[in-house]
């Protein structure tokens, strides 16, 4: 069964979830956050008996990592506390967790102790929760740096202090955790821009509290319950027709191959049929290794129907504005990637009729080309992921994808999804072609433009996933490797091991 696709809040949200459950809460919301770190702090140790450092903050992340402390003493674990603030400016909740550490036997120490003989078991860090906004300077960035060297597992509780948990970005330094617990619910910041790689494993308590209840979210994780309606088996009275025709254009000279990877991705994901036109003159009319998609000359794409994919190797010629004006304006399922979003930047009326689209597009921008599409920088862009592509969808009229770590997908009536799958690997050239053959092969088997993109996302990630599980990549993964695997997690899903070797009739 398929884990469902949980939700994600920022943190003014997590905010009135909070203050929804507050008065309510027996025990405490602290308590319970506690209670759960402790748990995961536990198995995290498992036989380990060495002691525990705990770096608590002054506000109520720290007050969770008081009880997290004073259940790990009553375990039986030796226990060191840190405190960075003083115990008569804690928030009342912290307070009587403190009080609650130091009557169970506890003690508090000023400055960070020596690491004992054997060393830590365990390094947690409950300095700064979710409401962080400035960058961390001074002793406390000195603080986070000697924490981040310690030769131990880190446990962050929360997020790790240092992490903005809305956008992700590194406030001056952050804590670098092997593992973090997420309350209540999952945090954009923990999944994109600099969050996977301080966050390590995630795990989520939700306290015993209904998030959903409380407040609707509009952002979740894409796992494949988001589009699992969609997974049906075919039916054997079929034929090509039945799946669909995929148009790639693009291939201008010197970058046919980037065309010829998209239509290789759109036939190993079951198009019907895939044809590939290219603006290059003198452009191959054949594909040796993939002989059964169909190259055409660019003029051809807006007589051919089906769902069209324009921009792999496209360039920016006068040739390519033109095609490009005409498909925006005739094709009824259409994704723009690479020139063709350089395109829609430099000129107005191109946007202006993409904005205009009956039906909306799909765009899928790297944070260079959404820069350009909203005329910033992009630094910009990465500084809040989540924004840009809220802000790119509801410029366009869009189903904005804005790539990078954590990808984002954003939808003009304001939900959004975020992307776990892949690794660092993906980053290479070819990739974005490969996405959008896998985007346009799924609508032209009737998927509806949502799932087909939020599926096509996360298979694009898994197929990389899968291969680096077989030993071919990270580092050196190419993207016409990406495409064949992609083939098999979508069998996968749909036919469970029997796709991987012969279906039992």
């Amino acid at each position: 069964m398929f884990t469902s696709a949980r939700p994600i809040y920022c943190v003014a949200d997590i905010r009135a979830i909070e203050a929804h459950h507050l008065e309510s809460a027996t025990p405490s919301l602290m308590e319970r956050a506690g209670r759960a770190a402790a748990d995961l702090a536990l198995r995290l140790l498992a036989q380990d008996r060495r002691p525990v450092l705990i770096s608590c903050g002054p506000g109520n992340n720290g007050g969770d990592g008081f009880v997290l402390a004073r259940h790990l003493l009553k375990a039986g674990f030796s226990v060191h506390v840190l405190l960075t603030g003083k115990p008569d400016r804690l928030p009342a909740d912290a307070a009587k967790a403190l009080a609650a550490w130091f009557e169970a036997g506890g003690t508090c120490k000023e400055t960070l102790p020596l690491t004992p003989p054997e060393g830590w078991g365990l390094v947690v860090d409950a300095l700064f929760g979710i409401g962080l906004q400035r960058p961390l300077e001074g002793h406390l960035a000195g603080l986070i740096e000697q924490l981040n060297r310690l030769d131990a597992p880190r446990l962050a509780l929360d997020i790790p202090s240092g992490l903005d948990a809305d956008t992700g970005r590194v406030l001056g330094t952050a804590f670098e955790a092997t593992h973090t617990i997420s309350f209540i619910a999952l945090k954009p910041g923990l999944l994109t821009l600099d969050g996977p790689d301080h966050c390590g494993r995630i795990t989520l308590a939700a306290l015993a509290i209904d998030a959903e209840a409380a407040v609707a979210p509009r952002g979740r994780e894409i796992t494949p319950a988001a589009f699992s309606s969609r997974l049906v088996r075919r039916r054997r009275n079929s034929h090509k027709g039945s799946y669909g025709d995929v148009v790639i254009v693009g291939g201008d000279t010197g970058m046919t191959g980037a065309a010829l990877l998209a239509g290789r991705a759109a036939l190993h994901v079951g198009a019907g049929r895939v044809f590939v036109c290219m603006l290059a003159p003198g452009a191959p009319q054949l594909d040796p290794l993939q002989p059964e998609l169909m190259l055409r000359p660019a003029e051809q794409a807006p007589h051919l129907g089906g769902t069209v994919a324009v921009g792999p190797g496209l360039g920016q010629s006068p040739q390519a504005a033109a095609l490009l004006d005409t498909l925006i304006a005739t094709a009824p399922e259409l994704i723009l990637d690479a020139d063709a979003l350089n395109l829609v930047a430099a000129r107005p009326q191109l946007a202006q009729r993409l904005r205009a689209r009956p039906s909306p597009a799909i765009i899928t921008p790297h944070p260079a080309e959404a820069a350009r599409l909203l005329e910033t920088e992009a630094a910009s862009i990465q500084s809040d992921r989540l924004a840009s592509a809220q802000a790119l969808a509801r410029r366009f009229n869009c189903l904005a994808l804005l790539k990078g770590c954590g990808s984002l997908i954003a939808i003009p009536d304001g939900r959004w999804w975020i992307n776990g799958s892949g690794h660092p690997g993906m980053a290479t050239a070819g990739m974005g072609d490969v996405l959008s053959g896998l985007i346009a092969a799924l609508l032209a088997q009737r998927w509806p433009t949502e799932p087909a993109l939020i599926a096509a996302a996360h298979m694009h990630g898994l197929a990389a996933d899968l291969l680096a599980a077989e030993g071919c990549g990270p580092v050196g993964l190419l993207a016409g490797e990406i495409s064949p695997a992609a083939r098999r997690i979508l069998n996968g899903w749909l036919y469970g091991h029997a796709a991987h070797t012969n279906i039992p009739r």
